[in-house]
């Protein structure tokens, strides 16, 4: 029992459970009163965040989408900043970035339900790789804008990251980056077919 008391292990369990603590659906409760599983596409992240309560506040929706995709994207930074504070390694930062997505996507708080892990997987990518994430979401803004659809915009942006990591960081173990970029990638696999289908909504 004596990994219990490792400080990787111990950080390892904190990303993944604050990873999973779904945001969204806390604060679209909260202070809309909606269930966000239960509405629109089903998902916490901001942009069903954003939907759903569009439905009946507009104004208010901005508000909420705009918290949720910080909350989301901090509780990865959060883990990080207080690991890399303490002296751990690379190796256990990139594990800590991993399972925080993983948890924000299976979170245990949802019988391992989640989102689709972009504001959370680009809030550990900023603190670990930065210049390479503020690229992505530079080509996420572009894609946004002239798209209008979240999931493309979203899966733009990771290509983008990812390429840009190559480029930048040849040097670096590229396993946690690619890993990330497969659970986002898959947990977009139904946008991608309703997109394929004519069916994926726009944000208007």
């Amino acid at each position: 029992m004596e990994f219990l008391f490792n400080t990787n292990f111990q950080f390892f369990v904190l990303a993944y459970l604050v990873g999973g603590i779904p945001f969204g659906l806390l604060i679209a409760k909260q202070f809309a009163g909606v269930d966000v599983k239960a509405s629109g596409s089903g998902s916490i992240g901001a942009t069903n965040v954003l939907r759903v309560v569009k439905e009946t506040n507009p104004d208010l929706a901005k508000k909420l989408g705009a918290a949720t995709l910080a909350m989301d994207a901090l509780k990865g930074i959060v883990i990080l900043g207080i690991a890399s504070m303490v002296g751990v390694s690379e190796a256990t930062l990139w594990g800590i970035a991993v399972l925080a997505v993983i948890g924000h996507c299976y979170s245990p708080y949802l019988g391992f339900e989640g989102g689709k892990g972009i504001a959370t997987g680009m809030g550990v990518m900023m603190f670990m790789i930065p210049i390479s994430t503020l690229i992505a979401l530079v080509v996420w803004a572009i894609a946004a804008k002239t798209i209008r659809i979240s999931s493309i915009s979203s899966l733009t942006a990771l290509a983008a990251l990812i390429i840009a990591s190559f480029v930048l960081h040849p040097e670096m173990a590229h396993a946690p980056i690619l890993l990330i970029g497969f659970i986002l990638f898959y947990k977009h696999i139904p946008n991608i077919i309703r997109v394929f289908k004519g069916q994926e909504k726009r944000v208007v």
